[in-house]
């Protein structure tokens, strides 16, 4: 097998955020869990000649050379019936907010409605997307499926998953179309120190903290500190001072968690400079212009107007829960106004976006790129500002803009 697209089937550790994500869609019955089988190798997903074997989008995870790490979601077909197939339905469209890439099946028939409309949603959303028509053991594509691909110049592949015909082109196919990993090109923090900086990460210890372990934002932060060759000292919110006390020189950079932003801007001295791990993760993961621009709505707020806050994880909710608890009362104080907040955890996100005078949205560590992308254009398409947690926790706390100083020197 060609080493370019060499698979190496084993479950990957790297952080769910970093992930390539790849939907499968398609109608029932049209092969899409017979061509995860097939460019796999493995008999991974359930295949049956029944309509609607998948119902809910299952994901699969997957080393995918030269990519890195992919998650493949199966999903329901696009032409399922009911009330209970609409909601499947609806469940893959869905998937399509945090897909680097789409990977359509179709069996070689005629295009009909349902595939025609999510072609266009696919299309409208500007992902990557690659035309598998599978069967090609009974049947080839119809002429019009080719020439709808050949108009919109969208990349198209035959295969049979049964007879495993075609699956190393559509291998190649899927390598060549993937966006190139955004990663490497995307930084954190490094653009804003250079070797032998020390840089101070303060990271508290709550209710909230996972036991035994960091958050995922403070070990990226760290891991990129030392790869510039630079000196992470990391010390609790309670032990700022003392860390500050012992270095003979200040520190180049004081990184902090959102919440302790008020006491530790408080116990910084200027003009040491001073950010939070969620503004960073807001230019890493986001387009931080939007958000910036967002941040001036909280001056706009007024009486029954409602406060969307987006989480990107789901976790067991705390009696100082950050989303649910802080962050609405910090705006409320702020405001002075009375709002109302609704909080949409995990992969939820609300299709009555217009109703929301404001969404403040976490720092996006357990999501992609593209899915952070996606609802911040899909907000900023449908008139409603964005912002996230720290950039709106600094504001409220007076922090704003010593906080987004350090960004704006490197942007300079």
């Amino acid at each position: 097998m060609n080493d370019k697209i060499l698979w190496s089937i084993k479950m990957s550790t790297s952080p769910r955020g970093e992930r390539l994500i790849i939907a499968l869609l398609g109608r029932r019955n049209a092969g899409k869990s017979s061509l995860i089988n097939a460019l796999i190798g493995q008999e991974v997903a359930i295949v049956s000649q029944t309509p609607g074997t998948t119902t809910d989008p299952v994901a699969k995870h997957y080393e995918l050379a030269p990519l890195g790490p992919v998650t493949f979601y199966d999903t329901a077909g696009v032409d399922d019936e009911g009330e209970l197939g609409q909601k499947r339905v609806a469940s893959a469209r869905k998937i399509l907010y945090r897909a680097d890439l789409v990977i359509f099946i179709n069996d070689g028939s005629g295009f009909d409605s349902h595939e025609l409309d999510m072609l266009a949603q696919i299309r409208e959303m500007k992902i990557p997307l690659l035309m598998v028509f599978n069967k090609a053991d009974l049947a080839q594509p119809v002429e019009a499926n080719l020439i709808y691909c050949q108009k919109l110049k969208i990349p198209h592949v035959s295969i049979s998953a049964k007879a495993k015909t075609g699956i190393t082109e559509a291998r190649d196919a899927l390598v060549k179309l993937a966006p190139k990993s955004g990663s490497e090109e995307r930084v954190i923090l490094s653009d804003m120190i250079k070797a032998k900086d020390r840089i101070i990460l303060v990271c508290p210890i709550d209710s909230a903290a996972p036991k035994g372990r960091l958050i995922l934002p403070q070990v990226q932060t760290l891991r990129e500190i030392l790869d510039r060759d630079a000196i992470g000292i990391m010390v609790k919110d309670t032990e700022l001072k003392d860390a500050l006390a012992m270095l003979e020189q200040p520190p180049d950079l004081v990184v902090t968690d959102s919440q302790v932003i008020e006491q530790v801007n408080r116990e910084t001295p200027e003009p040491i400079e001073l950010t939070t791990f969620s503004i960073l993760f807001a230019r890493y993961k986001g387009e931080l212009d939007v958000l910036l621009t967002g941040i001036d709505q909280i001056d706009r707020l007024k009486d029954g107007d409602k406060v969307m806050i987006a989480e990107a994880c789901s976790h067991h909710a705390q009696e100082d829960d950050i989303g649910r608890v802080k962050l609405p009362r910090w705006i409320s104080e702020y405001t002075g106004k009375k709002l109302s907040y609704e909080v949409y955890a995990g992969h939820d996100f609300p299709e009555n976006l217009e109703d929301f005078a404001l969404c403040v949205h976490c720092g996006g560590c357990m999501i992609n790129a593209a899915e952070m992308n996606r609802r911040i254009l899909e907000c900023y398409r449908r008139g409603v500002p964005i912002t996230n947690y720290g950039l709106l926790i600094c504001k409220v706390h007076g922090a704003f803009e010593r906080a987004i100083a350090p960004l704006m020197r490197v942007r300079q």
